[in-house]
């Protein structure tokens, strides 16, 4: 048994938020405790020594008021040196808290409508709710209930405070825009058979260091079945999953060693105590690791707006901005995206333009480009686990390639972490980087980059291709901007990166078949 599952035996650790007031009043945190603070969506910010923490912060179906927004903000001035960010699983994320003030963050996020409980550690993170629920005319039906009583009953549930490991779902409507739920635990499409409506399920999705894409239980459930499917499936890995071995603890592994046949079978016998409908896969999207990105119609004539934000952050004076301007040309309302964007919704046609200068102003233009489509995680700033930068990287990188490949044709996704556990899905992006250390013989340290080629949640459906060598920091734009350009120059017309990238072949695109002839190796 492993340190966590043993201090997990020893005090259940939903009543870490019984011992945080304590904490708070003695200004320090127990340290053979200090783990299960993840129960309270807290963790200690890099270095570990100085005492700082971060937190992240559930954002229930996505969706909140501008009201809400505000608060956020001044929560992010007055205890978090006005950082703010939205994370690629559509939650809020700050940093430089200290101990003595979590108490005071819990109270003034209450009435905002939410909550740290179950953000991180081996429970049930926030579900991931589609940001088009109600928006978007291709979708099914609007999932927005089922997704308050998923977190109702799932998020914050005593009896899933002690999984495993971590465990993320996902639910959509438009399965032929999204694929984030090939890399959750749990993803339910709605989708149509013959003419009734219903959720295909996938399990066992997950990345890290090493990835494993969701399969099909081949099931057909009913909207009034999600939750006790949740609950069973949930339930299930609780008591069969892997407990020794916290590197081979996600559902993705007890799934690769019983075959997702058997797994189903256990389900229904152990759990649901019937058998569930058999039922075909739902639609693909074909450019499913990308938002939609924009300005977008809704069914009831007005628009929804994709703000893209550059790699998800956002301080306090444009949050407030956008609550403003949610609010005179919306309907006082915002969401948040797996893809560390912002939704707009509500905004009549004539006000398009005028919240588009407004938006232009404050440097969150709703521009379907590369800025909406790249991502990155906290790295070194902040993250004891990273190894490379990441924030201020790849906004630099996003800002010299943005106004050169504003007229591709296709999406193209750009995602960057900072160590090899995935926390921005390197390996399912058109170019994944993965931040990682190399020593010279002297011991100089330098922070690189492995690239990760060509993988899709969208409709190729598979992990990229890891490309042998490996991209010097300094040299990230360089190495971007080549190979978009060889991309641009060389596709088809409405040719995807992946299709391109087959066609060409992968080993083109290695650091240093695409770096040498530009006379950019020496590193």
């Amino acid at each position: 048994m492993s340190d966590i599952e043993a201090l997990k035996k020893e005090l259940p650790p939903f009543q870490i938020f019984d011992l945080i007031p304590q904490y708070a009043a003695q200004g320090v945190i127990d340290p053979e405790r200090i783990d299960l603070l993840k129960w309270a969506g807290v963790y200690p910010q890099r270095p570990q020594e100085d005492g700082f923490l971060m937190m992240r912060v559930r954002v229930p179906t996505a969706e909140f008021s501008s009201a809400t927004l505000r608060g956020v903000a001044d929560i992010a001035e007055d205890y978090g040196r006005g950082f703010l960010d939205v994370t690629d699983r559509q939650a809020f994320q700050f940093h430089w808290l200290t101990i003595d003030k979590i108490p005071e963050i819990f109270e003034r996020l209450e009435p905002l409508g939410l909550h740290p409980k179950g953000a991180c550690g081996d429970t049930v993170r926030a579900v991931i709710a589609s940001p088009l629920s109600g928006l978007d005319a291709r979708e099914i039906l609007d999932i927005r209930p089922i997704a308050r009583s998923m977190e109702g009953t799932l998020n914050g549930n005593p009896e899933f405070q002690d999984l495993p490991r971590k465990f993320k779902m996902s639910i959509t409507a438009v399965p032929e825009l999204e694929g984030i739920h090939l890399i959750n635990d749990i993803g339910f499409l709605a989708h149509r058979v013959n003419g009734e409506v219903g959720f295909d399920v996938w399990v066992g999705g997950g990345l890290g260091a090493v990835a494993h894409l969701a399969k099909r239980l081949g099931v057909f459930v009913r909207p009034d079945e999600v939750v006790e499917v949740a609950q069973a499936i949930t339930a299930a890995y609780r008591d069969h999953g892997y407990r020794v071995n916290r590197k081979k603890s996600r559902l993705k592994y007890l799934i690769k060693d019983l075959g997702v046949e058997k797994f189903r079978e256990l389900v229904e016998t152990e759990y649901l105590g019937r058998r569930l409908q058999d039922g075909p896969a739902a639609p693909v999207a074909r450019f499913g690791g990308n938002d939609v990105l924009g300005i977008n119609p809704q069914p009831d004539g007005r628009n929804y707006v994709v703000v893209a934000t550059t790699v998800g952050r956002i301080d306090p004076f444009k949050a407030r901005r956008l609550a403003d301007l949610a609010d005179r040309y919306g309907a006082g309302v915002l969401r948040t995206t797996a893809f560390q964007n912002m939704v707009i919704p509500h905004v009549r046609t004539e006000d398009l333009a005028e919240l588009s200068a407004e938006l232009e102003a404050i440097a969150l233009a709703p521009k379907a480009t590369l800025r909406g489509t790249t991502i990155a995680c906290t790295g070194t700033q902040f993250c004891r686990l990273a190894l490379t930068e990441t924030k201020a990287r790849t906004a630099n990188l996003v800002d010299h390639i943005e106004a050169r490949f504003s007229d591709l044709d296709v999406p193209f996704t750009i995602n960057l972490t900072g160590c090899s556990n995935a926390c921005t899905r390197y390996q399912v992006a058109d170019l994944g980087f993965m931040g990682a250390n190399k020593t010279d013989p002297d011991g100089t340290v330098h922070e690189v980059y492995n690239v990760h080629l060509a993988g899709s949640i969208g409709q190729a459906q598979r992990t990229g291709t890891k490309l042998k060598g490996s991209v010097a920091a300094e040299r990230l734009n360089d190495y971007t901007e080549a190979v978009l350009s060889d991309f641009r120059a060389g596709k088809l017309p409405g040719e995807s990166f992946v299709e391109y990238a087959d066609r060409v072949g992968h080993e083109r695109f290695t650091p240093d078949a695409v770096l040498a002839p530009r006379e950019l190796v020496g590193v």
